[in-house]
């Protein structure tokens, strides 16, 4: 009778579905990687003749599993602090971009960095994460021996960054599916698929 109200209700009723969808996409997530490591460990304790050689190799796996799951949690967090109270200072979006750098394994592509003056205001932890995501994202979705371009600048009184890289062409039609949270594009994307949703959260 009230159609307001009606769509009110209806817009609540959606936001707590995609909500449940979202959280049972995070959970699947972590399940498969921690089950993962625990097979991992477990294979390696009921082989009696595993040596030191196998039980380190098996360390190793279980650390790159870790981290995946620290990726995972990380951007859940990130995602969190969006839709919760949020500083706003002044971030100076050149040295953010410069430090989102630090401590990037680049896997040998070379990176070109134009980083000029930019200024702009907002949570200094999240512009952070939004730079490290885009960067991650142009590392990680890339080809052998190819680059990333990292800039920024000052245009029409607003701050600009941008990354750019050397590699697979995405499709007009699937630009909408890359900042949907868990899609990812192709069969070599790894990753939990949260990288450009974040950014686009922030």
């Amino acid at each position: 009778r009230d159609p307001l109200r009606n769509a009110f209700l209806i817009r609540t009723m959606e936001a707590i579905v995609d909500g449940r969808c979202f959280t049972g996409y995070a959970a699947h997530e972590l399940r498969g990687s921690i089950a993962f490591a625990r097979t991992l460990a477990e294979v390696a304790l009921a082989d009696p003749a595993a040596d030191a050689a196998t039980l380190r190799e098996m360390g190793e796996q279980l650390v790159a599993a870790c981290t995946r799951q620290e990726r995972l949690l990380e951007s859940l967090l990130d995602l969190a602090r969006v839709g919760g109270p949020r500083r706003r200072e002044t971030v100076d979006l050149a040295s953010t971009a410069a430090e989102s750098l630090r401590g990037q394994d680049l896997r040998g592509l070379a990176c070109t960095a134009r980083l000029g003056a930019a200024r702009t205001a907002g949570d200094p932890q999240l512009v952070e994460s939004l730079a490290a995501n885009l960067v991650a994202n142009a590392v990680g979705h890339n080809r052998p021996g190819g680059r990333v371009e990292l800039a920024t600048a000052t245009a029409e009184g607003r701050a600009v960054l941008t990354v750019s890289n050397t590699g697979p062409v995405v499709q007009a039609a699937d630009l909408p599916r890359l900042f949907q949270p868990f899609e990812r594009l192709g069969s070599r994307a790894d990753g939990a698929g949260l990288g450009l949703a974040v950014v686009q959260a922030i």
